[in-house]
Order: structure tokens, then C-alpha cells, then sequence
């Protein structure tokens, strides 16, 4: 019988049969020519005991071709067969893998078999990962699934494997952009059981998830590294990061627009109506409502409708004041149950700069000027405030918050002195209104909202382009507590820090300011940039960004060893910081489309985050906070704790200080005793206040506690109704920073020291 002659692949298949030979030419296969000593390394072979056994197999190979060798180089290579013989390998994996059928569970909610062709598209189309590289990862990943042995797997697992490979291969750019965003079971779970303890309804477990997604990828993908990972460490606070890339903070509407032009929401392919300009007071009223709830999806915060009664006066001209109330009593009944976050600005006389201009009447027309509605403007305010003292059911309305405008001659002329008296009797009975001191001449065509904001006329000198029709864009919380601790007391290392993290502050509302024109080009912000004759309603341009100070008392007794009210020296050390703060903003702002701001603004989050991050730093033996240890927070909304035992005249003082220096928002807060109350105290303490200090904006806050079953408003945060005893009916209220929330929705550090706050029961307090 003749003797047969061996094949070359029978040959191939041989010299590939030991394991060691097969490991050999996946190595080479991976991660392209290797030397002898590197191939022994990652073999993990001693170079003593396996030198022989190492030098044969790999004979072995280079025999048959499956691998050549390399002279300028000295390093060993795959050939084309053996580059073939591993695909090829490869193909039978893959036809055995199937057989076992491998399901995976998609992210398009279908179940597929397993196929690594499709981690390397995924890797190439998301991470632009080369093809080859690609490929090399989608099969080691492959190889590792197949030694779990499962029959079951899901896309998320999937990824985790993939980025798995890519951090062992150093590959962390590529990981980076793979990276799956999103919330797990268990912080879920947690969220939901939470959202119910603080009573809100299961919108706010969607928001969370939601924002929960946009916040990772803002710190992924839009931030710079340096500035995100500042946020992470509590160096700086990105507020409403779940929104940054998407809204501007708040917003400043210009009824006139909207009582001109009718409510377009910004496309033209939708089954929306477009609403004509409304012929009467009550349509008029429900324009405005209406605009609040469609721009609260392209806000993520306040809204604001300012010289509300002055520009409703042209429709309520012929109206009796029933008429009129019943109106104001829907508008405010809807504007509450929306839960949308608007304030109210209110005009007791009209304003020099407003007394010429057209007046916008029924169906868009011109009414004459809106001082000829000098009557009408007064009217409205006073039944505005009637209806608020009336509030629905005894329960007290906080929403939408008021903010009465104090100008020179609104204490001088006899026709404001009732609606001043007014407005003292709703702060002495609620404690809702707040007032802004409109008094000098910088402040005259100033507009705030309820949370702080402040808008100057001082950008382009136009009090309509700098005020109206403007939002802030971003708010950054500088952490001032840290920059103390860090610099240990020295002048030039303070000056440099300060300066350092300022500049990031500053370049990432930059970013902000251009991602939200970026969004706006995209189409997905349509209400607030849509035009009329031409006009864009969004002045953007002209819209400010504020770098926010958190912690300013805590950072003062960190440098001094003294808070702001203890000694001249600390105050004018705060003073000095938030003066270079403010020198610092000043050069890098450049017209026309750099408008930024330093601001004190209410910030219970932050507060609360940096002084925790900063405890598990430093330790208490360096940190400074308010509260409890276990729940530490910063000094935000006012410059002075409201638990310190100072007289309300102090208070204004040094909060007046302050507020002339931070330019983009301020709010000074004066707590009442439940046994205080008359309105005529309240006036003349404004008087005073208005006079003595330069405080911009300040509230009279108290404590109520309102039983839903007896439908009464009692002073005071009380365990259970005085009338009828029920506890579980009983919800208690008080202003936490800038608005009035139920206490049980207080964080922890805020609601620990609310009985601890100085209540003022008198003007000699």
C-alpha cells in the first residue's frame, strides 16, 4: 500500500494543536509583533524553566509559516495564514457560540443572539475606535463571554465587558466615550420610596431620573475635565446641572409682547393653536398664566412677569372691581396650581421711565400711554393684594410670590400710602411679599425675582433691552470656605486661588452661554426664541451670568478667626473679597454678549454639598459650618446666619453692604416672632430700612402651620393643630432661603436650626 503524503494543512492544523501554540499566535494576533522576551512575559514563561519548551513550539510555527520573524526589528509577526488560521478559528467559535444560541437582552427592548460584529460597530460608530482595534476588542470580549458560560446576557453587561477590555489595554479615551449613562436598580428603588416622604407626585421621580442622565453626561462630554472634576471634589457647584446644557436659570418676561402680538409657541408644524392679542382683562390675565406654563419646559427656574398691574391697567379700564377681582382670583388660582414658579412684580405708582410709553390694549391696540392708567395701575395692585390676604381655604398663597417695588416717591405721595399699608398687613399675616428697594438712582429700573435675581439697567443703559425679556443664563457657587483653607491665611496665595478658580468659574458659564445658543439654533428652545417683526423675544445677549458666593460668613472666620458680625475687622475683610471678586468678574466682562455678575443667591443644595465635601476633606478641625455635624451646611440667601442674636438694624446694615457689591442678586431676610404682626411696625421698619441701609431686596418671614382639616392658618411651627387636634393634617411652612416649603421638605441642616433663628417682635428689636 502506498504511503500517503501529508497535506500542508494537515501539517497547519498539527502545529497548531498544542494550546501554547495557539495562545502564541492570539498574542500576535492582538497586539501586533512581539519580541521572544515579550511573548515569554505575557505567556507568563520562566526564562529558565520553559526556555526550551517556549523555543520549540515557536519553531513549530515559524516551520509551517504561521509566523515569521522580524531581523531589523527582532521581533516575531504573524504571516498572512496566520492571520488567516486565527480568523478562521475565530469563524468556528463563532458557529459553536450560536449553536449554544447566547441571548442578549437590547437596548431596543428586543432579544437578539449574541454577534461580536455588532460591539465592533458599536465601537466604531461611538467611540471611533479603528476597525481593526475594534475588532480585536469585540472578540477578546467575546472570548470572555464565552467562559461565563451563560445563555442569558443584557446590552448593559455587554458594554461593561467591552469597557473592561479597553481599561486593561489602556485604552481609557475610547472607555470614556463608551461610557452607558443612567441610574442603578437600587438608587431607583430609593428614589422613588423617597419622592414619596417629601409628598411630591411621581413627575419629580421622572425629573430625577432624567436629569440624573443629562448630569453625568454634562460632566462626560461638554464640561472640561479640570472644571468637572472641580464640581465633583466641591471646588465649585454647577446649579441645575441637569438642565445646563439644555435651559437659562430664569427668565423675565415682557407681557407687552405676548398682549401685542397673541401666544405662538415657536413652530409652525403643530396642531397648537396661536392665540390672537386678548381683547379683555381676563383673557389678558390667562395670556400670561399661559406663558409662564409653556416656558417653564425652557426655564429651569423662576419666571418673572414685571410691571404685571401697569401693564393689565389698559384692560381693565369700564371693569367694576368685582369684575376685576374675580379675574386676579383665577389668574391666581391657576398660576398655584401649575406649581410653576413665577413672581410678580408690582408697581405702586407708575415709574418715570414707563409714563410715556404706548399703552398695549384690547386686540394689540394702542391705548394711550400708561399714564393715563395711573387709577387702573393702582386698582389692580390693591385688589391683587386682597385676593392674596384672602388666600383659598384659610391656606395661605406662596406661589406665585409678589414683589412690591419701593421707589423714592412711593413713600412721599398720599394716594401709595393705603397700598403700602396693604402690602405690611399681607407680610404681617403671611409673610409672602417681598420688597425691593428701588430708591437711588442705580437701583431705579432694577427688576428682581423671588429667588434673588437681580437685573440692572446698566448693560447697554436701555432699562427695556437690560431688563425685559432677559433670564440668567447660569449660576456658578464658588466655594469660599475651601480657597481658605487652602491658602492658610496668606494674602498672595489667596489672591492666586481666587483668581484660579475664578477663571474656570467663568469659562464654564461660557460654555454654557454658547451650548444654550447652540440649543436654540437646533430649534429646542421655540417659545422663548421665536421673533416678531423681526424681533427675537430672547435677549440673550443681553442676559447675565452670575457667579454665586456660598459660605462668604464661614470663609471670613476661617481668614480672620472672626464671623462677618463680630468685629469691623471681619466685615471689612468680607468686604475686600467680594470687592476683588467682583474687580475680577469686571475685566473679564465684555460687551456686548459677556454680561456676568458676582451674587449672594439662595443655594440650600450647595450649602449643604460643599460643606459636607469639605468636612470629609479637612476634617472639623479646620472646617467651619453651620448646623449639626452630622448635617453641616454653608451660609447661603443672607450674609449673616439667621440664628445669630443680632438687632434687625444690624442685620440690614451689614446685608446692605454686601448687596451693593453683588451686582447679579441678593436677598436679606428679617424673621418674625409668632406673637409679632401689626402692619404699622412692618411700615416703619421698611421706612427705616429703605432709608438707613442699601439693602435691595428683603422679605418679613414667618412660620405657619396650616390644618387641612379645619381649614386654618395658625403662626408658629406646631406638633398638631391647636383647634382640633390632628396632627397628620397639619402642615408646617417657612421660608427655608428664598421661598416658603413645607419644613418636612427642608434639608436636614436647615430644618435642625429653624427654632434656633432670631425672631424680631419689634422696630426696637
Amino acid at each position: 500500500m502506498p504511503k500517503l503524503r501529508r497535506r500542508p494543512s494537515v501539517k497547519i492544523l498539527k502545529a497548531v494543536s498544542a494550546s501554547i501554540r495557539m495562545q502564541i499566535l492570539n498574542l500576535l494576533y492582538e497586539k501586533g509583533p512581539q519580541s521572544y522576551t515579550e511573548i515569554m512575559n505575557t505567556l507568563r514563561l520562566s526564562p529558565t524553566r520553559d526556555a526550551g519548551k517556549f523555543a520549540y513550539h515557536l519553531k513549530a510555527l515559524l516551520k509551517v509559516d504561521l509566523v515569521e520573524p522580524d531581523v531589523k526589528t527582532k521581533k516575531y509577526g504573524l504571516t498572512d495564514l496566520g492571520t488567516m488560521l486565527i480568523e478562521t478559528a475565530d469563524q468556528i467559535e463563532e458557529a459553536i457560540s450560536k449553536r449554544r444560541k447566547i441571548l442578549v437582552r437590547t437596548s431596543r427592548l428586543a432579544v437578539e443572539e449574541f454577534d461580536k460584529n455588532k460591539i465592533a460597530e458599536s465601537l466604531v460608530k461611538e467611540a471611533n475606535v479603528p476597525v481593526d482595534l475594534a475588532q480585536k476588542i469585540a472578540r477578546e470580549t467575546e472570548k470572555r463571554i464565552q467562559e461565563f458560560k451563560t445563555k442569558y446576557l443584557t446590552a448593559p453587561l455587554i458594554r461593561e465587558l467591552v469597557n473592561a477590555v479597553l481599561i486593561e489595554k489602556g485604552l481609557e479615551e475610547y472607555r470614556h466615550k463608551l461610557t452607558r449613562l443612567g441610574l442603578p436598580l437600587y438608587d431607583v428603588t430609593q428614589l422613588i420610596k423617597q419622592t414619596g416622604k417629601t409628598q411630591q407626585n411621581v413627575e419629580a421621580i421622572h425629573k430625577a431620573a432624567a436629569n440624573a442622565v443629562i448630569e453625568e453626561y454634562t460632566l462626560l462630554t461638554v464640561l472640561p475635565r479640570d472644571i468637572a472634576d472641580d464640581h465633583l471634589s466641591g471646588t465649585l457647584h454647577i446649579t441645575n446641572l441637569g438642565s445646563w446644557i439644555l435651559k437659562p436659570e430664569n427668565f423675565n418676561h415682557d407681557l407687552r409682547f405676548f398682549l401685542k402680538n397673541g401666544i405662538n409657541l415657536g413652530r409652525t408644524a403643530t396642531t397648537n393653536l396661536t392665540c390672537p392679542p386678548p381683547k379683555t382683562l381676563e383673557a389678558a390675565l390667562l395670556a400670561a398664566a399661559n406663558i409662564t406654563k409653556i416656558a417653564a419646559t425652557e426655564t429651569s427656574g423662576e419666571q418673572t412677569l414685571n410691571y404685571l398691574n401697569i401693564f393689565l391697567a389698559p384692560f381693565a379700564q369700564g371693569l367694576t372691581k368685582n369684575e376685576i377681582k374675580e379675574s386676579l382670583h383665577f389668574f391666581i388660582q391657576t398660576l398655584n396650581l401649575s406649581q410653576t414658579e413665577t413672581s410678580l412684580g408690582i408697581e405702586l405708582l407708575i415709574p418715570q421711565f414707563l409714563e410715556k410709553q404706548e399703552a398695549i390694549g384690547p386686540e394689540g391696540k394702542t391705548a394711550g400711554t400708561y399714564a393715563d392708567h395711573a387709577e387702573e395701575t393702582r386698582l389692580i395692585a390693591t385688589l391683587l393684594l386682597e385676593v392674596l390676604a384672602e388666600g383659598h381655604a384659610g391656606k395661605p398663597v406662596f406661589n406665585p410670590s409678589i414683589i412690591v417695588k419701593i421707589r423714592p416717591e412711593t413713600l412721599k405721595r398720599q394716594e401709595c400710602e393705603p397700598l403700602l399699608v396693604r402690602c405690611h398687613e399681607l407680610a404681617a399675616e403671611t409673610g409672602a411679599p417681598y420688597f425691593a428697594n428701588l430708591r437711588s438712582a442705580p437701583q431705579a429700573a432694577t427688576v428682581y425675582n423671588a429667588n434673588g435675581c437681580r437685573f440692572p439697567s446698566d448693560w447697554t443703559e436701555d432699562w427695556e433691552l437690560d431688563t425685559l425679556r432677559t433670564g440668567n443664563v447660569g449660576n456658578i457657587v464658588l466655594n469660599l470656605p475651601r480657597i481658605m483653607y487652602d491658602t492658610e491665611r496668606d494674602q498672595t496665595e489667596l489672591r492666586r486661588l481666587l483668581n484660579e478658580r475664578l477663571e474656570k468659574a467663568l469659562r464654564a458659564l461660557e460654555i454654557k452661554y454658547r451650548t444654550i445658543k447652540q440649543r436654540a439654533t437646533e430649534g429646542l428652545l421655540p417659545f422663548l426664541f421665536q421673533k416678531a417683526d423681526g424681533d427675537r423675544y430672547f435677549r440673550i445677549e443681553n442676559s447675565p451670568r452670575v457667579v454665586n458666593l456660598v459660605g462668604l460668613n464661614e470663609a471670613t472666620k476661617s481668614f480672620t478667626g472672626q464671623y462677618v458680625n463680630e468685629s469691623e475687622k471681619a466685615l471689612s475683610f468680607a468686604e475686600a473679597l467680594v470687592n476683588q471678586i467682583s474687580r475680577y468678574i469686571q475685566r473679564h466682562t465684555k460687551k456686548p454678549e459677556t454680561r456676568i455678575y458676582p451674587s449672594m443667591l439662595p443655594n440650600a443644595e450647595a450649602a449643604k454639598r460643599l460643606a459636607e465635601l469639605d468636612v470629609e476633606k479637612y476634617g472639623w478641625s479646620k472646617v467651619h459650618a453651620q448646623g449639626t455635624r452630622e448635617h453641616p451646611s454653608y451660609t447661603d440667601t443672607v450674609t449673616v446666619p439667621l440664628e445669630t442674636p443680632i438687632t434687625w438694624k444690624e442685620r440690614l446694615n451689614i446685608e446692605g453692604i454686601l448687596h451693593k457689591l453683588a451686582l447679579g442678586g441678593h436677598l436679606a431676610i428679617i424673621q418674625l416672632a409668632d406673637s409679632a404682626g401689626d402692619s404699622e411696625t412692618l411700615l416703619a421698619a421698611t421706612k427705616h430700612g429703605m432709608s438707613a441701609s442699601d439693602v435691595g431686596l428683603y422679605a418679613y418671614s414667618r412660620s405657619l402651620a396650616y390644618c387641612d382639616s379645619c381649614q386654618r392658618c395658625f403662626r408658629g411651627v406646631l406638633p398638631k393643630c391647636p383647634v382640633c387636634g390632628s396632627v397628620n393634617t397639619l402642615v408646617c411652612f417657612s421660608r427655608m432661603s428664598a421661598k416658603y416649603l413645607p419644613v418636612s421638605q427642608w434639608v436636614p441642616a436647615k430644618r435642625l436650626i429653624l427654632e434656633k433663628r432670631q425672631a424680631y417682635t419689634s422696630t426696637t428689636d
